[in-house]
């Protein structure tokens, strides 16, 4: 059997950047979860150099747990590492690495477990899901999600794995990122009040969005527990222009807009739709050519449960005295898995996004410690035994028993 400590110095080792390939580190997991035992279905995505990979250990039925984790990871090009970013290093209880605490350490913890189960001990399944191009969007987890559902695969409990530090996460944003290009009339800049700025409309459009921010921090949806309650829009990069003597006919905006579980998100767009609008009406007239367009890029929905659930309180109670409730400002797949599946979902693992995506990353040791001890306790819990988890019947089983 592998130690987690081996098991994540075995993932880190595979520089998993969302623009390489992941098939050689998806194949020494699924060898290892196939001679554990576990059945295991891979998902490629269309260039065929990544996949996603499901695993099952235990019988094929509704219910048990199932634990989530990506094993993609953000660049290190340009950072100041200290140390061999894809190799662990051990320092003060620390261990350095790229992915340790996103979300390697989790993963490695859930592989360790996985080969000190007895398979025939499960009365219920025990599932893996494991995605890659998470960093960018949620991408590779949408086609393993799609089979799932087609499958009826209904877990009783879904824990996504991002760092946490171990509290329980109830809820995380969503998000929508948006390519927003500004079309004005050029000219020579000593005629410059004959043309139309492309900038000027953009600066305008940033205003316009710092307007709908304050309306959004004022009346808005709010959640409690993020430092952030309220939904925010963000333009990240403004861009235009080839020289200081010409008008720029084009500009291009990227942005973001990062919102509760509760709000809308197409209601957002649109008030975002509604704000270039404004922005450009007084120029139509004048210029026929003048124009914003809006293209949302990329997006995934927020996620929050109530902490109250029953099946909430089952996993809690695994966790370490003093554990607190907790969300996260960043995003994870915990919203796309129970949009898809409308199961209970929490997310909760080693580590803390303080020390994600940054040079010299790390997690400490005792997280994984907990994480060990956490996922053998929940396994016991729900796949072990059928008994504290029969008051509860997931809602898509309504009507089926």
């Amino acid at each position: 059997m592998t130690s987690t400590l081996d098991w994540l110095a075995r993932l880190v080792a595979h520089p998993t950047v969302s623009s390489d390939t992941n098939l050689p580190l998806i194949d020494e997991i699924e060898t290892a979860l196939s001679n554990a035992g576990a059945v295991c279905d891979r998902f490629y995505d269309d260039t065929g150099l990544k996949a996603a990979l499901l695993a099952r250990l235990g019988p094929d039925v509704p219910g048990g747990l199932m634990l989530s984790g990506h094993v993609d990871v953000v660049p290190v090009v340009g950072q100041d590492w200290t140390v061999p970013p894809f190799a662990v290093t051990q320092k003060d209880g620390k261990l350095y690495g790229r992915g340790t605490t996103d979300m390697k350490g989790f993963v490695a913890s859930t592989l360790a477990l996985v080969e000190t189960i007895d398979v025939k001990s499960l009365a219920a399944p025990l599932w893996l899901a494991i995605s890659y191009d998470e960093e960018i969007g949620c991408v590779g987890v949408r086609p393993m999600l799609e089979e799932i559902a087609a499958r009826d695969i209904l877990p009783d409990l879904i824990v996504v794995g991002e760092p946490t530090s171990m509290q329980l996460g109830l809820g995380h944003k969503g998000k929508m990122a948006f390519q927003v290009k500004v079309t004005g009339v050029p000219r020579h800049s000593a005629e410059a009040p004959l043309a139309l700025n492309a900038l000027h409309i953009a600066a305008d459009f940033i205003v316009g969005l710092r307007r709908l921010q304050d309306d959004i921090a004022a009346r808005g949806p709010r959640e409690q527990g993020y430092s952030v309650p309220y939904a925010t829009v963000h333009v990240g990069k403004l861009s235009g222009g080839t020289a200081v003597n010409l008008v720029p006919d084009h500009a291009e905006l990227l942005m973001e807009c990062r919102m509760m579980a509760a709000d809308d998100p197409l209601a957002l767009a649109e008030q975002i739709r509604k704000v270039a609008a404004a922005a450009i009406a007084p120029y139509k007239e004048r210029f026929r050519e003048a124009a914003i367009d809006i293209e949302i890029t990329g997006n995934y929905p927020g996620h929050s449960i109530d902490g109250n659930h029953p099946i909430v309180q089952a996993f809690a109670s695994c966790l370490p005295k003093g554990s607190r409730d907790c969300r996260v400002s960043f995003g994870t797949e915990a919203g796309l898995f129970a949009q898809a599946l409308d199961v209970p979902v929490v997310i909760c693992g080693p580590g803390s996004m303080d020390q994600g995506h940054r040079p010299d990353e790390f997690i400490k040791q005792t997280q994984l410690d907990i994480c060990d001890a956490v996922l053998a306790d929940a396994v016991i819990r729900f796949c072990a035994s059928r008994r504290p988890l029969a008051s509860y019947v997931p809602k898509q089983m309504h009507g089926k028993m």
